[in-house]
C-alpha cells in the first residue's frame, strides 16, 4: 500500500479534529438552547452551505426523488433521531463521554449487520473484538456513570444504534446516487422536520457568544464542510484508510472536553477508550484488498459524528 501523500495526511488529520469536536460544542450549545432547536439550526446552517456546494459539482438532486424512501430512512437514522437523543444526553453526561460511546459505532454496525442476514462470517479475531468492545463500554458505564444519568446512557444508546443503520442503508440502497448529494438532501429533510419544534423553542433572549459560535461551527465547519472534506479523502486515500477517521475523533472528543471544559480524565475513561478502539479494530478489521471491494462510501457513524 503506497504511503500516504501530504495532502491526504492534512485532510486526515483535520476531519479528526473536526469530528473530534461536535460532542464538545454540543455540550456548550445545550446549556443555553433546547436540543430541538439545535438540530434545527445544525442542518439548516449545514444545509445552506452544502447545497450550492453540490450544485456547483453538478449533482443531480431530481436522480434522487425515485429514491426517496431509503433516503428519508437515513435521514431519521444517522440525523433527525440521534442529533436530537445526543444533544439531550449530553445535558447530563460529559462530552468526552458521549464521544466515547459513540465510538462503539463499529461494534454494532457487525452486529446489526450479522443479525440483518448480510453473509458476513464472524471469525475468532470479529468476535474478539466485540468482547473486548462490550469490555470498553462496560468500563465506561461502570466507571463513569451515576445512577441519575441511566437515561442519558439510553439516549446514547439509541444514538449509537442510527448511526449504524445509516451507514448501512447508504451501502444496501443508495450506492448508484452520490453519497453527498443523500446527505445534503437529507440535511434540508432535517431543517424542514424540525422547524416547527426548533423555532418555536428558539431563547426569547439572545444566547451568549459561545452558544452562537457552537451553532454556527457545528452547522458550518463540523457538518458542511466536513462532508465535503471526507470525500475529497476518499478520493485521496480510498474508502478503507478514510474509515479509520471514526477511530481516532473519540480520542479527540475526550481532549477537547478535559483542555477545554475542564472534565475529569477517570480511569474508565482511559480504559474504557482503549479497549473500545481495539474491540473495533479487531471486530471490523479485514485485509485491504477484501475490503477495499465492499467499502461503503461513508465511515462508520461519520455522518452522525459531524
Amino acid at each position: 500500500m503506497a504511503p500516504l501523500s501530504r495532502r491526504g495526511w492534512l485532510l486526515f488529520v483535520a476531519l479528526c479534529v473536526i469530528w473530534g469536536i461536535p460532542y464538545l460544542l454540543i455540550k456548550v450549545a445545550v446549556r443555553e438552547i433546547t436540543p430541538a432547536s439545535l438540530v434545527f439550526l445544525r442542518t439548516a446552517i449545514g444545509a445552506l452551505v452544502l447545497l450550492p456546494v453540490v450544485l456547483l459539482s453538478r449533482g443531480d438532486l431530481r436522480a434522487l426523488l425515485p429514491r426517496w424512501r431509503p433516503i428519508v430512512l437515513f435521514t431519521v437514522a444517522e440525523l433527525a433521531v440521534p442529533w436530537l437523543l445526543l444533544s439531550d444526553a449530553e445535558r447530563h453526561l460529559p462530552s468526552s463521554l458521549a464521544g466515547l460511546l459513540v465510538a462503539s459505532v463499529p461494534l454494532v454496525g457487525v452486529v446489526l449487520a450479522r443479525l440483518s442476514g448480510v453473509p458476513e462470517p464472524l471469525g475468532g479475531r470479529r468476535l474478539a473484538g466485540l468482547w473486548v468492545g462490550l469490555a470498553g463500554v462496560v468500563a465506561l458505564l461502570g466507571l463513569d456513570v451515576r445512577g441519575g444519568d441511566l437515561r442519558a446512557v439510553g439516549e446514547m444508546v439509541l444514538v449509537v444504534i442510527g448511526y449504524a443503520v445509516g451507514p448501512m442503508v447508504v451501502s444496501r440502497r443508495l450506492t448508484d446516487v452520490r453519497t453527498l448529494d443523500v446527505v445534503a438532501v437529507s440535511l434540508v429533510l432535517g431543517a424542514v422536520g424540525y422547524a416547527p419544534f426548533g423555532i418555536s423553542q428558539l431563547p426569547a433572549a439572545l444566547p451568549s457568544i459561545e452558544a452562537i459560535l457552537s451553532v454556527v461551527v457545528l452547522g458550518v465547519l463540523c457538518t458542511a464542510l466536513a462532508f465535503v472534506l471526507f470525500f475529497r479523502l476518499i478520493a485521496e486515500v480510498g474508502p478503507v484508510r478514510a474509515t479509520v477517521v471514526a477511530y481516532v475523533n473519540p480520542a479527540v472528543a475526550v481532549a477537547a472536553g478535559v483542555a477545554v471544559l475542564a472534565e475529569p480524565l477517570t480511569a474508565g475513561t482511559v480504559i474504557g477508550f482503549l479497549l473500545i478502539l481495539a474491540g473495533s479494530w479487531l471486530a471490523t478489521g479485514a485485509p485491504v484488498r477484501a475490503a477495499a471491494s465492499s467499502a461503503s462510501p461513508m465511515a462508520p457513524g461519520s455522518a452522525g459524528q459531524a
